[in-house]
């Protein structure tokens, strides 16, 4: 982490220091992540109920600027340049570098056909399998960690040879059983855990974006 991302991690826990024994896994989360984009993968996300509007959430400050500004590099702008836009200037200047994650929960097309034709609970997995290569990572999201659909898109991922994080409350599930980190928020009323889990990924893609964009 760089010394931003080091402090606002800091100030994550000091705000909420009900997850304090979460902080070493939650370092470790955002070294995986890091790595995980720094290599050129990416992130997909799921959940059901308010963990899908979670998903959506967490893509939508992961694709751009958060914290800070993320101007695009040089070469960047002389690509663009290159693609022969009319007022390349104007076209870089209202880019910004991205975090490729991708929410699952809102394709409806894909979704409604799949939930249709074949089965509700292999959904995600559909998704994660088609998607998904080696070095990639899967945040799952489910406040009991027992979601079958969420569960069965964990199992993909690690087909696929993809790491897995997952956001659940602070009971043992079937997606602590079989993912790398879980973060399993100090709380079994389901709202609760919602709580908690903001606090962790907004911290997460504070962490994350502040150590790979540190100027």
């Amino acid at each position: 982490m760089t010394e931003k991302a080091a402090r606002f991690c800091r100030e994550l826990f000091a705000n909420v220091p009900a997850l304090l024994p979460l902080e070493e896994d939650f370092r470790q989360a955002v070294s995986l992540l890091c790595g995980c984009f720094r290599q050129g993968g990416k992130l997909l996300v799921c959940g059901n109920g308010g963990s899908a509007a979670d998903s959506e959430h967490i893509v939508g400050e992961l694709m751009k600027g958060f914290l800070c500004k993320r101007p695009l590099t040089r070469e960047e702008r002389a690509a663009i340049a290159a693609a022969g836009c009319p007022d390349p200037e104007a076209f870089a200047d209202n880019l910004q570098r991205g975090l490729p994650a991708v929410s699952l929960v809102s394709q409806t097309a894909l979704m409604t056909a799949f939930l249709n034709d074949v089965k509700p609970d292999m959904l995600f997995a559909q998704q994660v399998f088609a998607y998904g290569r080696p070095g990639d990572v899967l945040l799952a999201l489910s406040t009991s960690g027992n979601s079958a659909d969420v569960v069965n898109a964990a199992y993909a991922a690690k087909a696929r040879g993809m790491e897995v994080l997952s956001f659940t409350g602070e009971a043992e599930s079937r997606l602590s059983e079989i993912s790398r980190i879980t973060f399993r928020a100090p709380s079994r009323q389901t709202f609760r855990v919602q709580e908690y889990h903001l606090a962790l990924y907004h911290g997460l893609c504070g962490c994350v974006e502040l150590t790979i964009f540190p100027e």
